[in-house]
């Protein structure tokens, strides 16, 4: 397709000839002045040089438009920040990580630009993990109808992986106006992009994909690039689909100041870089030209300069963060839950609902609630079809296919693409199902870290407000990848919260209150009682059950069971059990919510019964019950007449033959045996 040249240096005016180039000569000021601070101990650890990359990262800066489009900037795009209006004193703030940074406060890596405010992004360091991002803002910009692009900016490097070309496939698939910018130097550190792909240009990689145009540039080339972003701007938000920039560049430099280029680059190869230098080759230009005189690049020069002194005066100023401030913005608050049952699980008001029922009817409910309500994942919209369990059925009649629609089989973009579609306004609420079992949530991990530390990260600009469902847990003879139940691993990452009900009534309120909340969710679902008898309560219209808050399912005072998910039910049927036998009262405390987890609630009911079995469908070793033994042991010692026990899977994978499953999960059995043992020491 042709190319639109707009810019050249007889068809711009003289005054954005020496604006662009006041923009260059700042950001060049500030790359090489960088390293300089952390020779003096002052900060700045990591920086990565853009020199080489000046045409196209001036160009994504100029095309950007604030406060309408999103840009995604990556860790070497210090000229796309500057141009895009982030001043010099920011642009220091963050390399000296002041707790003023704009971008984190302090709490990302320096080199890592950001204004929430303006709609620049605070990416990963998990290198190209933002095109999922820049794809999930992509769809809500297309579904509220903007004129506006995201922009996800990265190095040719991080298209090698695959959450990138699940970004690229979703875009084109969904025809979202998004432009890819691939800022080609040839390496990833040390490694030659020939180590990386067989095609020399990254871009050709995704050539047989539909709905996708490819633009090749010239990186060092300011017009071309101008030309070129400019272009895919108007083609994305004109077309309605996704835009790949190629832009060749060199790096004048190492990769960053942890890395020497000596080491792998010869004589030859950095000197031809440096005679290849797009600044140098601008400056010329504008004065070979007769554009623009020697002398007002001169004087631009000098007011860069004194712009860069100055800033750097305010910057060592500015306050540092405060180390009393590491425990702010980890998680949002909640959504405050108050219609719940204050006590006895008899609850007789509402209608009488399976765990799966209660579920559905919920789902229904918040999305009549909030017309902002999304809800994608595999299975989940097909005809009479809701999820492989039908937890979702008869939502996208209701709703719509806008609204309700199916991904692709690739956990890594269910989520990603969740956590940027929040991005676009806060008032969007994303429902996602992470993956069709809870045992293949793993290729989406690089995502759920990025859904725990992005709230944290930014200094409390952003928080994704997505609920991650999953169908979790075994007694189902589903065997690897259909039984296990992953909490355990999940609760590892502050910055989540995570739930885990046992009886409709409480799945119903722990989901409004989920999806009413800001911020991330797990929402683990014990699918062995989505029909199961067990798991029928009545549920009040509008229940709400509220985060952190222990409900007692059965009071007693001889010992406490602390369990939650299947092993509710066996730990109730066992305190049954014991009572008819032994006229032993059992306590049988359903915490529901294990992050955050209701502290107050479980010591009280050990302090009571002075014993206490922690029950769950985990394994037993890294479990999370172990967390909560240490916790009874480390504050209610004084109160225990028995050590603390638990009762959880083997340490091995749950089996696909029956006998198998049965030797492996917990079962009424195996917590009898150990309430005994405790009843009787």
């Amino acid at each position: 397709m042709e190319r639109t040249k707009a810019f050249g240096i007889k068809t711009t005016d003289k005054e954005t000839l020496k604006k662009w180039y006041y923009l260059m000569t700042l950001g060049r000021k500030l790359d090489d002045r960088a390293p300089n601070y952390l020779k003096q101990a002052l900060g700045w650890s990591y920086h990565a040089p853009y020199a080489g990359h000046d045409g196209i990262q001036l160009a994504i800066g100029q095309v950007f438009e604030k406060n309408n489009d999103h840009l995604f900037p990556y860790y070497r795009d210090m000229l796309t920040a500057i141009s895009a209006g982030i001043t010099a004193e920011e642009i220091i703030l963050n390399g000296i990580s002041k707790g003023t940074d704009i971008a984190s406060g302090g709490r990302h890596m320096s080199n890592h630009f950001a204004k929430p405010a303006w709609n620049i992004h605070n990416v990963s360091s998990a290198t190209g993990n933002h095109t999922l991002h820049a794809t999930g803002v992509a769809r809500a910009i297309k579904k509220y109808g903007v004129k506006a692009v995201a922009i996800s900016s990265q190095g040719e490097s991080s298209t090698s992986e695959g959450y990138v070309y699940e970004a690229i496939n979703g875009a084109s698939n969904e025809k979202l106006p998004v432009v890819f910018v691939f800022q080609d130097n040839n390496y990833g550190i040390s490694v030659h992009k020939r180590d990386q792909t067989a095609n020399w240009r990254a871009a050709d990689n995704f050539r047989g994909f539909k709905n996708l145009r490819i633009i090749y540039c010239d990186g060092k080339n300011v017009f071309d690039s101008m030309n070129a972003m400019t272009e895919a701007r108007n083609y994305a938000i004109e077309h309605q689909t996704p835009v790949i920039v190629h832009a060749s560049t060199i790096r004048i430099h190492s990769h960053s100041n942890s890395d020497k280029h000596e080491l792998y680059r010869d004589d030859n190869e950095r000197f031809c870089a440096m005679a290849n230098d797009p600044f140098d080759r601008y400056r010329k230009t504008l004065i070979i030209s007769g554009r623009v005189t020697e002398a007002e690049l001169d004087e631009l020069d000098k007011q860069a300069k004194e712009e860069v002194s100055k800033a750097h005066k305010k910057a060592m100023t500015a306050p540092d963060p405060d180390p009393a401030s590491i425990f702010d913005f980890v998680v949002p608050a909640p959504y405050p839950a108050s219609k719940y049952p204050d006590g006895t699980h008899n609850l007789q008001s509402g209608e009488k609902l399976k765990l799966i029922q209660a579920l559905n009817q919920t789902l229904k409910a918040e999305f009549r609630h909030n017309p902002d309500t999304y809800i994608w994942g595999q299975d989940i919209a097909n005809k009479e079809k809701g999820g492989i369990f039908n937890v979702s059925k008869g939502l996208q009649q209701e709703f719509g296919i806008e609204r309700v629609f199916n991904g692709p089989i690739a956990e890594d973009f269910i989520v990603g693409t969740a956590n940027g579609m929040s991005r676009f306004n806060k008032k969007l609420r994303i429902v996602i199902e992470g993956a069709e079992f809870a045992d293949y949530f793993w290729p989406a991990m690089e995502q759920f870290v990025e859904l725990t530390h992005d709230y944290w990260r930014s200094n409390g600009a952003f928080a994704p407000n997505v609920t991650v469902r999953l169908a979790s847990g075994g007694y189902i003879g589903g065997g690897l990848y259909h039984s296990q139940t992953i909490e355990g691993a999940l609760a590892t990452f502050p910055g989540i919260r995570i739930v885990y009900p046992s009886f409709a009534d409480d799945a119903a309120g722990l989901l409004r209150t989920s999806v009413r909340s800001e911020g991330p969710t797990m929402f683990l679902e014990p699918k062995a009682l989505y029909n199961d008898p067990l798991s029928e309560t009545y549920v009040p219209e509008d229940f709400e059950v509220p985060f952190g808050k222990a409900r007692i399912r059965r009071t007693g005072t001889d010992l406490s069971i602390i369990t939650y998910g299947n092993t509710t039910h066996m730990s109730l049927a066992v305190a049954e059990r014991i009572a008819s036998e032994t006229g032993k009262s059992i306590e049988v405390v359903d915490i529901r919510s294990l992050i955050p987890l209701d502290k107050e609630g479980i010591l009280n009911s050990v302090k009571k019964t002075n014993r206490a079995l922690v029950v769950h469908e985990d394994k037993v070793f890294g479990g999370f019950g172990g967390e909560i033994a240490a916790m009874i042991t480390e504050e209610a010692f004084t109160f225990l007449d028995a050590p603390v026990k638990r009762v959880g899977s083997t340490f091995t994978p749950v089996g696909f033959n029956r006998i198998l499953e049965k030797a492996i999960l917990p079962d009424q059995e195996k917590i009898y045996k150990a309430a005994m043992e405790l009843l009787n020491f």
